[in-house]
């Protein structure tokens, strides 16, 4: 049993001359600043890793010891010329990566070359600067390719002859060229399941008729328009990503298709049929002018007629963020009664109306965010509107408040951004004269909800209970500079399951918290407050990660790594912070914390005479002076005092020794007389 193990680990892991390493049947040369294809390697090597080396060339004789060659890879050599007979011994090669190199000097050798592949099915020939009659040169006889990238290349215009051979082809990738014209150059790819023409200079996709594809990327071009072919057939298109390009209009989708992923973000998409001014362009009709060589055809199309007529039911992702879109027409999200993420972020948008009507049973996320709204508008009755969405973000809008009650049905929802909108949390505190509360959001009794965020809203001065009926274990209330002019008492009900608590930028001073009670808080962010003593009451906590940046703390507890917190903490921001460079004994405490990150650590500086300076090289003098200055000063003083003490004490006894004599003699001339009885 101990040779057999033996055995096989020498045939699976071997090195052989020259740094190539083989893991069982493949040989990995990469990085080896190779020349040539080495000639002392395993007869039955199946791959080939030759990437990062400095071949040029590849002769007749480079492959004749490797029959059984299944993949070669050459990726990022200085690859000019592949000879004719390269691959006549490597009849069975399936996958070829020649990308990164300089084909296009000697391309057409290398076609010849490539002809003798007739099991190839993936070819990788991207960023070799070639052209697409290069490329045709060089697939020509390729016709059992089923995948192909030609991406990084030169290709300009795209037209029926460039990949007329490639019948079996399954995926072809074309991102990142100059293409700004397409002909008729897939319409023979009867197999061709995923296309990737992204970051081209198409300017319109019109009469798009490929009912075989199921995944078309076509963003990061200047498309305008997107017109699918007006016909009843079935369409097997799944994803269609239109992102980063210049739309005007919502995309004519396929009548019939299989789509469930659709990609519009970032374009310049609205709908026009009610505009900002209250004008309709209801009756306006749109005429395209199709001229193909010597005809000439005229489409109309009602597209201010905003009514789909592409069957969505299939649709689970819509993605419309960063548009320009100011309302969506009535009915609209009627046709998508599978969608279970909505991006709408990044619009115009001024109102939003939830409906029990609206078939969005499926919903889990809603993106309003960076919007206009003003007004979201909800018809709450004893049907569940949203039931199953579970994240709603409606930060950076105009909001006031919610429509009561939005929340009672969402019986899943976990996560709600409020954040940079002019929200208060009910109940609010009362006021003397006030005859009438204003407007709040009610969050009370969420059990599922997990996620709050509330930054920049605001929030003055809570009370009651806002949280109560939560289990809130992330809260965001950073920038809002009045929400702790109290104590925490509002916080309490969160305090055994809070563990994520953001007060940043909220005018925090040292002893207006107690966070002694929060013991399942695992990150705290105090950053950017007027902390002027490190809040003793965070000692007691389990933190993993604390923020402490941009406060006014001289320094932290000397003591803090004996503390549950010191033995918890694993990351620690500590810069901005105007930090005493004579009690630094906490700084050297946490530098020999076994696990503890200081992500900032090169940042934080310490003061000494108006001089900033930097806690792990402070100049010698430096440290001399902290020294006197940090000295026990009762010890100092008996220093100073003790010989001073003792010259009085030598002195005197001198002077006692000199007048010895003189003192005896006078004290006896005076009391030495007898007293008579």
């Amino acid at each position: 049993l101990a040779v057999g193990w033996g055995s096989g680990a020498l045939a699976a892991w071997a090195t052989f001359p020259g740094g190539c390493e083989l893991v069982q049947s493949t040989v990995d040369c990469t990085g080896r600043w190779l020349s040539s294809v080495p000639g002392n390697l395993r007869g039955d090597t199946e791959e080939l890793l030759l990437d990062d080396n400095t071949i040029q060339v590849l002769g007749n004789a480079s492959l004749l010891m490797y029959r059984q060659l299944r993949r070669l890879s050459l990726t990022k050599n200085r690859l000019e010329l592949i000879k004719p007979g390269t691959f006549l011994s490597s009849q069975g090669l399936h996958v070829l990566s020649l990308a990164d190199n300089l084909l296009f000097t000697n391309y057409s050798l290398t076609a010849a070359a490539l002809s003798a592949l007739p099991a190839l099915r993936t070819l990788d020939l991207a960023g070799n600067c070639l052209t697409e009659d290069m490329v045709s040169a060089l697939i020509w006889n390729l016709s059992s390719l089923e995948s192909l990238s030609v991406a990084r290349n030169i290709i300009m215009r795209l037209d029926s002859s460039v990949f007329a051979n490639l019948t079996q082809l399954l995926e072809l990738n074309l991102e990142k060229n100059y293409i700004f014209e397409i002909d008729q150059a897939f319409e023979g790819l009867q197999r061709l399941k995923r296309l990737n023409i992204a970051y081209n200079y198409l300017p319109c996709i019109l009469e798009f008729g490929l009912t075989q594809l199921r995944v078309l990327n076509v963003s990061n071009n200047v498309i305008e328009w997107f017109l699918a072919l007006e016909t009843d057939d079935l369409f097997e298109l799944e994803v269609l990503d239109l992102s980063h390009n210049r739309l005007l209009f919502f995309p004519v989708l396929p009548r019939q298709s299989k789509l469930h992923t659709l990609l519009l973000k970032d374009n310049e998409m609205s709908f026009y049929q009610r505009l900002p001014n209250g004008t309709s362009l209801a009756n306006v009709t749109v005429q395209f002018l199709l001229i193909d060589g010597n005809s000439t055809n005229i489409t109309t199309v009602s597209l201010w007629d905003e009514i789909c007529h592409s069957n969505l039911s299939s649709l689970r992702l819509l993605d419309m963020s960063q548009n320009q879109v100011w309302y969506l027409p009535e009915g609209f999200l009627a046709q998508m009664p599978s969608l279970t993420h909505l991006k709408l972020n990044q619009n115009c948008l001024e109102t939003f109306h939830l409906s029990e009507g609206d078939p969005l049973a499926m919903l889990t996320e809603l993106d309003l965010s960076q919007n206009q709204l003003s007004e979201l508008g909800a018809e709450v009755g004893p049907r569940d509107v949203l039931p199953n969405l579970q994240l709603f973000n409606l930060s950076t809008n105009r909001l006031r408040a919610l429509p009561p009650e939005v929340f009672t049905y969402t019986r899943k929802i976990a996560t709600v951004d409020l954040s940079r909108n002019r929200v208060d949390l009910c109940p609010q505190p009362a006021v003397a004269g006030r005859v009438e509360s204003p407007p709040c959001v009610d969050i009370r009794g969420i059990e599922t909800l997990t996620h709050l965020s509330l930054a920049g809203c605001g929030l003055r001065g809570l009370g009651g209970h806002p949280f109560q009926g939560t289990s809130l274990m992330y809260l965001d209330l950073s920038d809002n500079h009045q929400a702790l002019s109290g104590d925490l008492e509002w916080l309490q009900d969160l305090a055994l399951t809070l563990r994520v608590l953001s007060l940043r930028n909220t005018s925090l001073s040292s002893t207006a918290v107690d966070f002694s009670a929060f013991n399942s808080l695992t990150h705290l962010d105090l950053s950017g407050n007027s902390l002027t003593v490190f809040p003793t009451s965070l000692s007691v906590l389990e933190l993993r990660s604390l923020d402490l940046r941009d406060n006014c703390l001289p320094a932290l507890l000397t003591d803090v790594t004996r503390t549950p917190l010191g033995r918890s903490l694993r990351e620690v921001y500590l810069s901005r912070n105007p930090y005493n460079c004579c009690t630094l004994g906490w700084w050297d405490a946490l530098q020999r914390v076994e696990g503890l990150h200081i992500p900032d650590g090169q940042e934080v500086t310490c003061s000494y005479a108006s001089r900033t300076l930097s806690p792990g090289a402070l100049p010698e003098p430096v440290l001399r002076s902290c020294r006197w200055q940090t000295a026990d000063l009762a010890l100092l003083y008996l220093v100073l005092a003790l010989p001073t003490c003792l010259t009085l004490l030598v002195a005197f006894a001198v002077v006692f020794l000199m007048l010895k004599q003189r003192l005896l003699k006078m004290v006896k001339s005076r009391y030495g007389a007898s007293n008579p009885y």
